[in-house]
């Protein structure tokens, strides 16, 4: 399953991916009545489909924004001072973020896609892909990038326009 899951999504992805951000930009204008408390209903059921070990795009391809309060924390366990650990592992995008110096992630083991630090990673990895996070429509441009990387965030899109009259 875990092998096919991520074939299926790399193959849906150049078919799907136009007309699923033209409805996530239709919701993010025309939030449907009933939309928030249908995504919890959602996001289990598109757990129950998908399983992130079978994938790791996202450690993969994307980088988490690191937030000061990350940094101190992941530093010190490392026996690092912020600095230190910045200076090895991170650096500045284009946005001025502070973000992993390259890809896949540092501390992704890719033997089985297990994060080395999961119990102190940063706080955008623990909510990644984060699917009921707030409202929809306030990750609306995050969900438009994530289709492209995250099965999770592609099937719960899918389900989505299979629930909500889109025009």
């Amino acid at each position: 399953m875990l092998n096919t899951q991520l074939r299926s999504f790399k193959r849906k992805l150049p078919l799907f991916r136009k007309p699923f951000r033209r409805f996530i930009n239709y919701i993010d204008n025309n939030s449907p009545k009933g939309l928030d408390p249908l995504l919890p209903e959602l996001e289990k059921e598109v757990w129950a489909e998908v399983d992130c070990l079978s994938c790791a795009n996202c450690c993969k391809k994307m980088t988490p924004t690191f937030t000061s309060k990350d940094i101190k924390r992941i530093a010190a366990h490392f026996n690092q001072s912020p600095a230190e650990f910045t200076e090895k592992w991170l650096t500045k995008d284009s946005d001025g973020d502070l973000v992993n110096v390259k890809r896949p992630c540092q501390f992704l083991n890719l033997s089985d896609n297990k994060c080395s630090i999961y119990e102190i990673r940063p706080a955008d990895c623990a909510g990644f892909p984060h699917l009921t996070k707030k409202k929809w429509s306030d990750y609306a441009d995050t969900h438009k990038q994530n289709i492209d990387y995250c099965p999770a965030t592609f099937k719960m899109v899918e389900k989505m326009v299979a629930r909500i009259e889109f025009k």
